[in-house]
């Protein structure tokens, strides 16, 4: 008599690819790609500050509103970004940002005039960069991963700020050595060059290549393809959604004094302000760097932090310690780095932007699936803040000869962003 044979039972899909890499530390691979040259491309016009001065002339009021247009459509175009991706794919928006940028950097060797770097590095690279903002992390941590989520958007996070910082003495030796137009054209090719290993390795969902996300439980609809929404209508509806909630107007306003007192004023105007006490304008872009070393680590603690305690806590630490070393900071720059000064470049580091996995995790604790969109809102308002820092310390420094005004200005408003994080409340 014939024994009859069971079926093999399907193993969990974990388990199936369990000798193999699992297409989600791909994707976030290439994102971390992307992120980290996204934020670099946007950095380069704080350390072309003083060539384009030297230049063609220009104030410094003239060009930090360059840079504040860049900021502000990094930040207005991340929550239309972040519904596009849902409608067209990661992979067309992410290529079409590149290129965009691309020509941004490109066309920056042609400009003779003021409103030439407005629609270069302002519009096109600032709408290019935004496409690939904070929202970009919340799409493929929400989409790809399910255990270690905290950890990995703490990394891409590190990959968005770094990435600005770390290639700062590059830029900034290239612009001294070769003039500002290599930089630039730089930029454009690096740019382009991403383009294939996103289309070649990016994908949208788990499902797209049979899988499920990382770390998800058999039967999970997580990262299964769902209907493409209505596109950039999509980030207008959830708008009006949120907008009725305390807590998008709480956690958008503590971001804002975010970008206000890092992309804003410290990304912008730190190696202006340190060429001012004597400093070498490379040296001072190196400490920038360094910055952006230790942001790393800080901003993946934060990740780990944020999955064992309250996020509104850490939201609270992280903006208290901020504004009290914005405070002290005019008194520690001089000609040479002192062991104060590196003390302060270091913390500065591990907090650049150690809010933004608590803030993440808020946003889809409070709106659900709408919690990408939503964060890019409130990253959004990271960006306003961000604009106004830029031109408002360059107008500063233009008519008081000096930024003291701009850091304790940002040191006070830390504090309300404490005051306005610890209000927040969580769903029971």
């Amino acid at each position: 008599m014939t024994e009859l044979q069971t079926p093999p039972t399907v193993p969990p899909n974990d388990a199936v690819i369990r000798h193999r890499l699992h297409p989600a530390w791909i994707v976030a691979g290439v994102g971390f790609i992307a992120l980290l040259g996204a934020a670099a491309f946007r950095s380069v016009p704080s350390v072309l500050m003083d060539p384009l001065h030297e230049e063609f002339g220009w104030s410094h009021g003239t060009i930090g509103a360059a840079v504040s247009l860049n900021l502000l459509l990094y930040g207005l175009i991340s929550p239309f970004a972040a519904a596009l991706m849902d409608r067209f794919g990661i992979r067309k928006v992410v290529s079409g940002a590149l290129v965009l940028v691309a020509a941004g950097a490109g066309l920056t060797v042609f400009m003779t005039q003021p409103w030439h770097l407005m629609l270069t590095w302002g519009l096109l690279v600032g709408v290019g960069v935004g496409s690939m903002s904070m929202p970009f992390v919340a799409t493929i941590t929400g989409r790809w991963f399910v255990r270690q989520r905290g950890l990995v958007t703490g990394v891409l996070t590190a990959a968005g700020a770094t990435g600005q910082l770390v290639f700062l003495p590059l830029v900034s030796m290239l612009a001294h050595e070769h003039g500002w137009r290599l930089p630039s054209l730089i930029v454009a090719g690096t740019a382009l060059a991403v383009v294939p290993l996103v289309l070649l390795f990016i994908r949208d969902f788990p499902s797209d290549v049979g899988v499920t996300a990382y770390g998800a439980e058999p039967g999970s609809v997580v990262g299964v393809r769902t209907t493409a929404g209505v596109g950039a209508m999509r980030a207008l509806t959830v708008l009006g959604k949120i907008a009725r909630t305390p807590g998008f107007w709480l956690l958008a306003g503590g971001f804002a004094v975010c970008g206000a007192s890092t992309n804003g004023l410290v990304g912008t105007h730190f190696v202006s302000a340190a060429h001012d006490h004597g400093m070498p304008p490379t040296a001072a872009a190196s400490l920038l760097a360094v910055v952006g070393i230790f942001d790393v680590a800080g901003t993946i603690a934060s990740g780990w932090l944020t999955d064992r305690i309250d996020p509104r806590y850490l939201l609270v630490g992280y903006y208290v310690l901020r504004g009290l070393s914005l405070l002290i900071l005019p008194s520690l720059l001089g000609p040479h780095t002192q062991p104060s000064l590196w003390v302060f470049i270091i913390f500065y580091g591990l907090d650049w932007v150690a809010t933004v996995p608590p803030t993440v995790v808020l946003c889809r604790e409070l709106f659900g699936n709408d919690g990408p969109v939503a964060f890019g809102w409130v990253f959004a308002s990271h960006q306003i803040g961000s604009a106004i820092a830029a031109t408002g310390a360059g107008v500063i420094r233009d008519v008081q000869g000096s930024y003291n005004l701009a850091w304790y200005l940002a040191g006070g408003l830390c504090a309300t962003a404490a005051v306005m994080s610890a209000f927040i409340r969580r769903k029971a």
